[in-house]
């Protein structure tokens, strides 16, 4: 299949990369030259703009990007992609963006005659890379069942959430768990080890117990606790601290243009803004629990 790819970043390229190595045909672009040649090299053919991935006669268009502001310009700009694209191109946006951005751009591409998908992803880069995102996805029945062979290149687990927009709720209501989620395994293993409790037995018994959680038996933030974590490498790699702040930001901006309370994920949002004005934004979210161990170090 003939496929455009727009935004080449750290979860774009590897999942670009993965549809060629599935055997499509790929046409892409980024405003960054160096991430267009690394893709050509890998076999894509590399375009000068959105409006050209648009003319190359591709059945879908994929595309990842930073936030609204980016896809609203890709897709609603005076030279964006529904100002030319063709009317029956499937559209699929795996960008996590607020989902009443992302109905707006649908409404837009339905009145192009184009249906658009939201489609967020859960994994990382790590997922990207092996092709096991989990993909969240808003639109018709009919169009998912479209998209689903292609978005199984790139992932393991592909849902249909129902409605278009419906992909970003499940993903900004998912992601603003996980902060909270975060933070209260960072403030329990803190406390417990402040109290003379040995971390990896703490944590033992709250991966077997009604504390159980992500945050605790697959990424725990207390170092050492486990292995191949960023907690054991200095937090480096995994989700980045800012990105959290980005979907805790999506998250409460959604639930105030609806009037629903989200009082533990806006406390979530100021934690991790707070830990990333102190220079903590490219660290693992998982290092807020930096916030509990410093004061110990200092008594």
């Amino acid at each position: 299949m003939n496929i455009g790819f727009i935004g080449l970043g750290n979860m774009g390229a590897p999942m670009a990369r993965n549809l060629i190595r599935a055997g499509h045909t790929l046409t892409v672009f980024d405003l960054s030259a160096p991430a267009v040649a690394e893709l050509v090299d890998a076999g894509a053919t590399g375009a000068d703009s959105p409006t050209d991935v648009a003319h190359a006669n591709v059945d879908i268009i994929i595309t990842m990007l930073p936030a609204s502001a980016h896809v609203k310009s890709v897709y609603l700009g005076e030279s964006g992609l529904l100002s030319t694209v063709d009317p029956q191109v499937l559209l699929i946006d795996s960008s996590t963006i607020d989902p009443i951005s992302a109905r707006e751009v649908a409404r837009a591409a339905s009145a192009n005659g184009n249906s658009l998908l939201d489609a967020p992803v859960s994994g990382g880069t790590g997922g990207a890379a092996a092709g096991t995102l989990t993909f969240m996805v808003g639109g018709t029945e009919n169009e998912f069942e479209k998209a689903r062979p292609i978005l199984a290149c790139m992932g393991k687990n592909i849902v249909h959430c129902g409605a278009s927009g419906n992909g970003q709720v499940a993903k900004v209501a998912n992601n603003m768990l996980l902060g909270i989620s975060m933070i209260g395994v960072a403030e329990a293993m803190a406390l417990g080890t402040r109290l003379g409790m040995d971390a990896k037995v703490l944590a033992s018994i709250i991966n077997t117990s009604s504390g159980r959680c992500w945050s605790s038996d697959t990424n725990n933030p207390f170092p050492g606790v486990l292995e191949n974590v960023p907690a054991s490498r200095g937090y480096s790699g995994g989700f980045g601290t800012d990105l959290m702040l980005k979907d805790l930001g999506l998250a409460t901006d959604a639930a105030r243009a609806i009037r629903q309370p989200v009082i533990l994920g806006a406390l979530a949002q100021q934690l991790y803004q707070q830990f990333s004005s102190g220079g903590n934004g490219g660290l693992d979210f998982s290092a807020i629990i930096n916030n509990y161990l410093e004061p110990a170090k200092n008594e």
